[in-house]
């Protein structure tokens, strides 16, 4: 299926593509400021988290961008990488999915900016020469990659590296992934259960420590492992937070995580809801912060539970 049958936006003109890729980003942000209380605006937001928690190593401006240009992608690469790493080859009339890749260079260790850029600005530095300057991010740069769909070739040995459907597999792992997380985990019996109808809490320690988080232990392995992806979700975004209205505002957060992450391992996410209008009186810039968070607690909750779900399957 070629992309332009259901692409949203595209960024043909390399003219323009820089200004229209930021303008797209900015434009999903500001609807989404502006109609929080939408259910139209909740679709999209979910939307948006498939994508992210398919493309979790990837910033959240990324997902973005390739949401609004192919929302079915699965799995990207240049069109090259295609080629060399995996004998496949874009089909004739695809169009470009466009992202932002970094761009590494010398950096002047004063101003930061690449030998070019230095030249033009009022910093003096002349320590050292720049081939001496130590690389690092100079900024970024337009850069096209292709769905596997807009592709053909050999088939890719596997494209699924989770414990999907196999929930006994998964709850060891995400319960092992505690410490790497930076949390304890406790699985408590009905009999012992003191928070009424929760189904887990996630409090700070007495002594300073890890937060502690208490799941109530019961015959279904999915739905514990669903419930410990949330707490973890509230370990990583809520110590530290003592104003309540923040606190409700990063609840949205934790359940976007919590979704992300679950769906990523095949888990029934199905009473996630993403009460937005939380959100009212956030600011565009404000609303892309809590985005980034997501990205990365996602991102962050995934690696650790994928590295303990491999390391089990070798012991």
């Amino acid at each position: 299926m070629a992309t332009s049958d259901y692409a949203a936006v595209s960024f043909d003109d390399s003219d323009t593509r820089r200004d229209e890729m930021h303008s797209t980003i900015t434009e999903w942000v500001d609807d989404l400021v502006e109609a929080v209380d939408d259910a139209q605006t909740s679709e999209e937001f979910q939307a948006w988290l498939d994508i992210q928690r398919q493309f979790h190593d990837y910033s959240y401006r990324n997902t973005l961008l390739i949401k609004q240009q192919c929302p079915e992608a699965t799995r990207v690469a240049g069109y090259r990488t295609w080629q060399n790493e995996f004998d496949r080859h874009v089909k004739e009339g695809e169009r470009a999915i466009w992202i932002w890749v970094p761009i590494i260079a010398r950096q002047c260790p004063e101003c930061e900016n690449s030998p070019s850029y230095h030249e033009n600005t009022d910093c003096d530095y002349d320590d050292s020469p720049p081939e001496e300057w130590s690389k690092g991010l100079v900024g970024f740069r337009p850069a096209p990659v292709f769905d596997i769909s807009q592709t053909e070739g050999e088939d890719l040995p596997s494209l699924d590296t989770n414990a999907e459907g196999d929930a006994e597999t998964l709850l060891p792992a995400v319960l092992d992934a505690a410490e790497d997380v930076g949390v304890e985990v406790e699985l408590v019996s009905t009999g012992e259960w003191s928070y009424g109808d929760a189904k887990g809490v996630c409090r700070e320690s007495p002594d300073g420590g890890f937060p502690i988080v208490e799941v109530l232990r019961r015959d279904n392995d999915a739905a514990m492992a669903s419930t410990v992806v949330h707490e973890y979700a509230h370990a990583r975004l809520h110590v530290g937070i003592d104003d309540d209205t923040e606190r409700s505002k990063r609840e949205v957060e934790a359940e976007a995580v919590a979704y992300a992450v679950g769906r990523q391992f095949s888990l029934d996410m199905d009473g996630s809801a993403f009460y937005l209008a939380t959100w009212e009186r956030d600011d565009a810039d404000i609303i892309r912060e809590r985005l980034k968070r997501i990205s990365r607690t996602s991102q962050t909750l995934i690696e650790h539970i994928e590295k303990r779900t491999v390391i089990n399957q070798r012991h």
